[in-house]
């Protein structure tokens, strides 16, 4: 492969900058263009040099200290230099010019990791989790990363593979050479191979997920109608004015995209512009903005449904409640204004009455009470927005999903219509985002709409299931009986 060569710190002026060099002729480039005080040619696998780095005129571009990494023992496993000089944008460009004017080729962007895989000293997951690391946004996503890169994902992952291969040998062995003295695979062993092996992928695929989570961060729509004060609550949890805020109702006309970290939970926080009643909406840009809304709700993992403390629930608010409701989104009820509100003893829980009477499919949803403008409980909010996503992808196992159901039918018998009887067979869990369930029954005609609210309840108080909606699919099946 040719020698390659790039600029491998950020661009801007720092104290310190790197141009990496890797290949076969890496040295030989560095011989042209370096100038080491101490004159001594020998380089074992870790060698740091002090010099100057010079054109070919002998002048001096700059002061540097040169990391030399003979191979194997570099990131590529090629012969790799790196040339540490003072950061700025003039002299590292002149640096790398002279590793292209000596022989070097610019590197693209991550062949550096590309020759580190191709070369074997790193898997593709590892390979990956570079970048992956370079774009953490939070503590947590780093140490995810670095885990990742040290191999701890492709170690879980061979060892399942090493149990499959182990197991398909012995039944292979037992089937082609029976006249041997070979251990019996028997049923049982079978099963407790795929049971183990069924639960270490549970395991991955559940730090699959939350790993996408550290990632991406939780996706959390702020919405509501004009002027309930959503702009005003993103600036508050940013701490600072990004969002322009004015008291005119639909000043924010665009959709608002940031990052945030807070107790080491990463946010990708959407700001919309408030939702109007469709037949007052008459310019074009207002009708980008609705579309906008509706597809940040799409787009998001939870909803704040922000409401106006002075106004109440209006049949706006319902509107837009209803459109996260059946988008299946993890919803918190978030009142605002709430400083200005003029309340007593029993305000809090009149209020919440109020609520749930006015938006009764959201009685699943918490409800906080919140001033965006001085900040009143906002921090509250971030804990309620990481327990609302992790309740709204929560997975619950097949086998511990048919005891809460066998528990659930022992308490309340299902309903029977002209002598014939519900039976349910059992229950699994199709999906996450929201929870959705697949009930197998002998007759869906039989399955009555309180029959399935009263095993939602059940489910809900069993798993705790804060902040979601609960999805219940039925499917006949046939009686074996």
């Amino acid at each position: 492969m040719e020698t390659i060569a790039a600029i491998s710190t950020a661009t801007g002026n720092g104290g310190i900058g790197i141009i990496r060099m890797s290949g076969k002729d890496c040295f030989k480039i560095l011989e042209k263009i370096f100038k080491p005080i101490n004159k001594s040619t020998e380089i074992n696998g870790y060698t740091i040099k002090y010099g100057h780095i010079v054109d070919k005129d002998d002048n001096v571009i700059d002061e540097v200290l040169v990391s030399y990494f003979k191979e194997p023992k570099s990131y590529t496993t090629e012969n790799m230099c790196e040339i540490n000089s003072h950061g700025g944008f003039v002299i590292e460009r002149r640096i790398l010019e002279e590793c292209l004017k000596n022989g070097a080729i610019l590197a693209e962007p991550g062949e550096f990791t590309k020759r580190a895989f191709l070369n074997g000293r790193i898997d593709l997951i590892q390979a990956e989790s570079v970048i992956d690391l370079i774009n953490s946004k939070s503590e947590k996503e780093a140490k995810a990363s670095i885990s990742q890169l040290e191999g701890n994902l492709s170690k879980n992952i061979n060892e399942i593979k090493g149990k499959l291969l182990d197991l398909m040998a012995d039944v292979e062995a037992s089937i082609d050479y029976p006249e041997y003295d070979i251990e019996e695979v028997t049923n049982n062993k079978i099963l407790t191979v795929i049971n183990d092996v069924e639960m270490d992928l549970t395991k991955l695929s559940k730090s699959f997920k939350n790993g996408k989570v550290l990632r991406e961060g939780i996706k959390t729509a702020i919405v509501g109608k004009p002027n309930a004060g959503k702009s005003s609550l993103l600036n508050n949890i940013l701490n600072e004015e990004r969002a322009i805020v004015s008291d005119k109702k639909g000043t924010t006309r665009d959709t608002i995209e940031e990052f945030v970290t807070i107790n080491g939970i990463t946010l990708k926080l959407i700001d919309t512009a408030g939702i109007r009643r469709k037949s007052k909406v008459t310019e074009n840009l207002e009708r980008y903005s609705v579309m906008r809304t509706s597809l940040a709700i799409e787009r998001s993992d939870v909803c704040i449904f922000m409401i106006d403390a002075n106004e109440g629930v209006t049949e706006q608010d319902a509107k837009i409640a209803g459109e996260a409701h059946e988008a299946g989104k993890g919803i918190i009820i978030a009142v605002n204004k709430w400083d200005e509100y003029e309340k007593d003893n029993n305000t809090v829980e009149k209020y919440k009455k109020e609520i749930y009477n006015k938006l009764s499919y959201l009685s699943y949803a918490p409800i906080i009470f919140i001033s965006a403008k001085t900040g009143q409980r906002v921090e509250k909010l971030y804990e309620l927005i990481n327990t609302v996503a992790s309740q709204n992808a929560m997975r619950v196992s097949t086998s511990v999903l048919n005891q809460v159901l066998n528990e659930a039918i022992a308490i309340v018998q299902p309903p029977t219509d002209k002598g014939k009887r519900l039976k349910i067979f059992y229950m699994t869990q199709a999906s996450t985002k929201p929870p959705t369930f697949v009930v197998f029954v002998n007759d869906k005609q039989l399955f009555h709409f309180s029959y399935e609210r009263y095993l939602v309840n059940q489910l809900r108080k069993e798993f705790v299931l804060t902040g979601t909606p609960i999805r219940i699919i039925v499917r006949e099946k046939r009686d074996k009986d």
